[in-house]
Formats: C-alpha cells, structure tokens, sequence
C-alpha cells in the first residue's frame, strides 16, 4: 500500500530536523590519526582585500564555487584590517582574546603573534593532530618573518610551507620560504606568485596520500595590485560601483574623521576607477588559481570530497564614503566580505541568510575535519547551514574591533579612532573611543547614509550598549552565548 500524499515528505522533512539537531549537539570529535576515506580533504582561500559583490567577473570561481556551492549573504570580519583579521581565522578568535591588534610591532603583526605563543595552537595544528597533511602557501602573516624569526622560520602545524618572506605585494620580484629554503622570484612570466601557488597546490593535492588541508592565501588584490602579463588589458571600461554611498554627499551627522573629508574631486574618482580595474585584473590570477585547484582537485578523483571554502581578510573602500581607497572602517563595505563553499552536502547555487564571522572559519575547519577545538575557541561551526540546516539558535551579534596603532599617523586627514561595532541583523551600532557614536537602520538605509545614533530610541540604545558589552567582553565559550543577544 502506498503512503498518503506528503507522507514522504513529512518523513523526509522530519529525519532533516534530526540530523540538523545532531549536528548543532555534538561536540567536535576526538582527533582521528589514522586515515579514513570518510574525511573530506579542505582547501581554505583567503584573499587579501577583496570587498563582497565582486566574484561575478571571475568565471573560475563563478563556475566552479558560487554555482556549485553556497553563498552566503552576511559574512563580516573581526576586524576590517589585515592581521588581526588572519589571527581570527587562524585562532577562532575575537581581536580582544588573541591581542594582535594592529598590522605591525610592538601591537601587532607576525612579531606579537609570535612573541604571544599564538603560533603553537592554530588550525593548522589542530588539522595536523586530527591526521591530516597541512600546507600554508601565500601570506601568512604581515610583516612575516619580522623580528623575531628567520627568514626560513617556518611555523608548527604545517607539513608543507610556501610564503613569501620579502616583497610580497608586488607578485614579481620575491623571495619565497619553502619548508625552510629559500628561492628568489624575478619579474619572468613563471615567476609571477598567484601561478607559482597553483603550480605548489596542485603538486600538494597530487601528492597527498591521506586526507589534507590547504590554507592558501594568494596576494590579490591587495595593492598595488599587479596583474599577470596575461591579464594587463582585461576589464577595460569598468568603473568602480556608482552607489548611493558612493562619494557620499551629506556627512554632517558623521564622526569628526568622515565630516573633515572633502568630496572626492574628479581626479580621484578617476584614481579610483582605475584602481578597481587594476583590482580586479589582478583578481584573475586568484582566479586562474582557483581552477588549477579544481582540475587538481577532478584529476585526482578528490574533488567529490572535498570542500573548498573561498573567503577574504577584509573588504575595501573604493569611493564609498568619501573614501578613495582602503579599510579599517565599520562601514559594510570593509566589514562584510564574501564567502563561498562547495563540497560533499553542501547544495549547489544556495544561498545562506544566516550570520557568519571569520572566527568562524576555523572552527568549521575543525569541524569538517573531525579535529578538536581547544577551549578558548569562539566561533561557530557553519556546518548545520552547510548541511541545509535553520538553526533554531544562531549568531544574531557579529563583534568588530578595531586599535590604531601607538605610532602617530602620517595621514593629512583625521584617521579612523579606535571603535567597537556589532552589527546585527537589522543595525550598525559603532562607539569610538572618542565619545562619538554610529547608528544605521540597515532595514531602511542599508548604504549606511543616515547616522541615527543622536535621536534614536534610548530602549534601543541601552539594548545595543549592552549586546555589545557583551561581545567585547566574551572569552572562549562565552562568545557563543553573547553572540545569540536579542
């Protein structure tokens, strides 16, 4: 006999809200050291610099990750500035927990992670005790090896190594530490790094004999932004994004850094224009690089199970805000970047609606992976939502932090103060240590034009000071229970 009309589908339903529940129940599991063919290889790439809503003018990535894989629609950073953003993906922790608080020593960089012990406990230990082969090819860290290290330093955790140790930025004209020896680059064709990254990627997948993780960290488009030889004349009319907060008109009610901005003169609008071409050629090699991956990846019968997660440090300003070029704010543009996954489960061309963090990448790593979080993890895993998963309990609070470092700024206008943000489903809320405060209803003004935080509701306010004031004082497990605040 056959079942009624919707049984199936009842039942069917029914068994996905079980294993969801499981999924969000279960801790990570014990470290697994021998190989298992159950265990799904990972490949995390991380750019540098890439704003979100750009990853349409890459047919690499479009084909092989947003079209077979999930995007999500709300991914923010810790902190919209380069290396206290890579420690979090690193340590699966908020700025305030790992101290790496600036780009360079004594407050932050490679010099205090190191300096801090923070190196000896990171994803890539993690996957390397849970059995897996790890490599670390691109940027590490800013201003790696530093200080405190040798050139040929190379970090516990990884079993293979390819980093940069001087002129990273340029992609020509480097010097490349490789598992500790160290080979010059020139300004040749072959030498130029994103390809030199997918030649290593694809010998590490081709030679790996048990499950692996790639952490692989191209350069682009971080300026100046060099292309390959082969990509010095694509995109030859496109301009930056004309939107609304596009060189923004009304900054009175704005902090003092933005209200002693002039609107941008023609000459730099024509800067900026140019710089997003020159960012997005240079994108293409990162491109180029992802499809080397993938074919390495299907020549070796590894792509079915494996997941490549496709993400950035920060995101970048190009004209938004009156401002010409860079990071560091709490505005969308350098908080929110992309992130696609593919892999076993994951449903091809979805979209996911929920909250995300980079310290959440590491705990998902972790997760996929079978590895063991150590205690003083606090992200998320976002495996139920890559399983298709709705949580009846998720992030509501994304935390950003941002220090500027002791050593006066050269800059001739106002830089960004130090500040503490969350940003909600619904609002940016930003205090600066200077006393000012930002408001944006993103529901009603998602391009962040109209700063409310002087006549808004004081029930609303008093809410946001206190979610915040939990974010900012979270540690370990505590940032999960933070993070849920309504």
């Amino acid at each position: 006999m056959e079942d009624p009309p919707g049984k199936s589908q009842s039942v069917v339903k029914g068994l996905c809200r079980v294993a969801c529940v499981l999924l969000l129940l279960l801790p990570a599991a014990e470290p697994l050291v021998a190989a298992s063919a159950s265990r799904p290889n990972i490949v995390l790439i991380v750019t540098d610099d890439l704003e979100a809503g750009t990853l349409a003018y890459f047919p690499q990535i479009t084909r092989h990750l947003v079209r077979q894989g999930a995007t999500f629609d709300r991914f923010f950073v810790t902190n919209s500035w380069c290396c206290p953003s890579r420690a979090s993906i690193l340590r699966s922790q908020y700025v305030h927990s790992h101290g790496v608080l600036t780009n360079t020593a004594p407050e932050g960089g490679f010099d205090r992670f190191h300096t801090l012990g923070l190196e000896r406990s990171t994803i890539g230990t993690w996957m390397r005790e849970a059995g897996y082969r790890t490599a670390l090819m691109g940027k590490f860290l800013n201003h790696y090896p530093g200080r405190t290290a040798t050139d040929t330093y190379v970090p516990p955790g990884w079993d293979e190594w390819a980093v940069p140790v001087t002129n990273l930025y340029e992609e020509y004209g480097y010097r490349l530490n490789e598992n500790g020896s160290l080979t010059e680059h020139g300004w040749s064709q072959e030498d130029y790094l994103s390809d030199v990254l997918a030649e290593k990627s694809r010998e590490f997948v081709k030679s790996s004999g048990k499950p692996f993780f790639l952490y692989l960290a191209p350069i682009a488009p971080h300026n100046p932004a060099n292309p390959a030889w082969r990509h010095e004349e694509a995109f030859p009319h496109v301009t930056a994004p004309r939107t609304p907060s596009f060189n923004q008109a009304d900054v009175s009610r704005e902090p003092l850094w933005l209200r002693g901005r002039l609107p941008l003169s023609q000459e730099q609008i024509d800067a900026v224009d140019r710089r997003h071409r020159a960012r997005l050629r240079a994108m293409l090699g990162v491109d180029d690089l992802v499809g080397a991956v993938v074919d390495a990846l299907r020549e070796t019968g590894h792509l079915d199970d494996t997941y490549i997660l496709f993400t950035s440090d920060n995101g970048f300003h190009l004209g938004t805000h009156r401002l010409p070029q860079g990071k560091t704010t709490p505005y969308e543009e350098a908080i929110r970047i992309p992130l696609v996954v593919r892999g076993p489960g994951v449903r091809a061309g979805s979209r996911i609606a929920q909250m995300g963090a980079t310290v959440d990448l590491a705990a998902t790593v972790a997760d996929l992976g079978g590895a063991t979080l150590p205690p003083f993890a606090e992200g998320r895993s976002l495996k139920p939502l890559l399983k298709g998963c709705k949580p009846a309990v998720w992030r509501h609070n994304a935390l950003i932090e941002f220090n500027r470092p002791t050593k006066r700024s050269s800059a001739r206008q106002t830089p960004v103060p130090a500040y503490q943000a969350l940003r909600t489903e619904h609002h940016t809320y930003v205090r600066y240590v200077t006393g000012e405060k930002q408001l944006y209803d993103l529901r009603t003004d998602p391009y962040q034009l109209q700063n409310l935080a002087a006549t808004a509701d004081a029930t609303l306010l008093a809410s946001l000071d206190a979610r915040l004031d939990a974010m900012a004082a979270c540690s370990g497990a505590t940032c999960r229970q933070a993070d849920v605040r309504q």
